[in-house]
């Protein structure tokens, strides 16, 4: 069973009478004791897959699969999974005790287990001594950790996590992305998370599903990810990038306004139109002379760990920069990287080709090409 993935979908497909299709054949694995995100913009699908996930809604087409067995037609209570939502459904006419033992109540344990297993699932969330508190007198972080008792107390083998943080301020939400990468590791379950928010998902997962209109664009970890986009949507909604077009000369050398660039890239067309992405925070500010762009600074502004700094150069390319050194709006300056800062990306390129290509430059590189 350790090999069997906890959760599948084979060429699911979601849509609702003659309404644009929200999911489009989708396939993906997740496995067992992972803390999964998927991540995309609003109405992207993500919801929708947490939602066949949970037995909620129905595939229009395509298998899911739980432990190896098809679940298409089981039902919600039937399935091995917690979820809990974005304004966590707490009963407020019910104390903390009563909204964590719900679901214990429902499957009629005896009141000595429903109370030992809503204490130790109190415990786990650091909220011991809260039981007889009431929801209405709980700060925002607080619900949310009631919400995530009620759901393990159950013992799933899944929780999902629909936007839990979003209606959290930005302090307390980063001190509960922290609680909650350290639960799912100390629960050792399958978490999967769904945000909008990319700096939550690089912060929190071991694997990311990027979905847009329907379609899963890349998955992998959030280095992977971040480091090798697979396309412009992916590149643009993971971080900020200097996104442009080029030419893939040969292997390892690339070319992009007018100029020739030594990159670390291999395995395409000769003179094959690309996209190339550049992270702000590759782009060190130096001299005319020692840059490899030339650029005038337009505009700067201080983000307290860096500043950003938007810059244009002669053929009105817009550069933008992270950086530790402060320049003036006006300044010529020069833009330096080295050629791993340089990532190619092929144009109309899946990812299983992008895979395979990733494969290729590893098993170059082995052989010490």
């Amino acid at each position: 069973m350790t090999n069997v993935p906890i959760i599948q979908f084979k060429h699911v497909t979601k849509q609702f009478d003659n309404d644009p299709v929200i999911l489009d054949d989708v396939s993906f694995v997740i496995e067992r004791g992972k803390f999964y995100t998927l991540l995309g913009p609003s109405g992207c699908g993500k919801t929708t897959i947490l939602r066949l996930i949970a037995g909620f809604t129905e595939a229009t087409a395509g298998e899911i699969f739980f432990n190896g067995k098809k679940v298409n037609d089981i039902p919600a209570n039937k399935r091995q999974v917690n979820t809990v939502f974005q304004d966590y459904a707490l009963f407020p006419h019910l104390n903390v005790f009563e909204n964590v033992a719900f679901g214990l109540r429902i499957k009629k344990l005896r009141n000595l287990e429903i109370e030992k297993k809503v204490k130790e699932a109190l415990q786990f969330v650091n909220l011991a001594g809260y039981e007889q508190r009431e929801i209405k007198e709980m700060s925002g972080g607080q619900r949310q950790r009631v919400a995530i008792a009620r759901a393990i107390v159950n013992e799933p083998e899944v929780i999902l996590l629909d936007e839990p943080l979003s209606a959290l301020d930005l302090k307390l939400r980063t001190e509960m992305q922290y609680e909650l990468r350290e639960l799912q590791r100390r629960l050792g379950i399958t978490f999967v998370f769904v945000t909008h928010d990319q700096e939550e998902a690089l912060a929190m997962s071991d694997e990311i599903f990027v979905i847009n209109k329907g379609k899963i664009q890349q998955s992998g970890t959030p280095t992977d990810i971040y480091d090798e986009p697979i396309n412009r949507f992916v590149a643009d909604f993971i971080g900020e990038s200097n996104i442009i077009k080029g030419k893939m000369i040969k292997d390892y050398v690339v070319e992009f306004v007018g100029k020739q660039f030594e990159c670390v890239d291999k395995g395409l067309n000769d003179n094959e139109p690309i996209e190339i992405v550049i992270r702000p925070e590759d782009l060190e500010i130096t001299t005319l002379e020692r840059g490899k762009l030339q650029v005038v600074v337009d505009t700067q502004l201080f983000r307290g760990v860096h500043y950003e700094i938007c810059c244009y150069d002669k053929d009105g390319n817009e550069w933008l920069v992270h950086s530790t050194k402060k320049v003036n709006v006006g300044d010529e300056i020069g833009l330096y990287f080295d050629p791993e800062a340089i990532h190619v990306m092929r144009l109309g390129e899946t990812e299983e080709e992008f895979d395979r290509r990733l494969e290729a430059y590893s098993v170059g590189d082995s052989d010490g090409k």
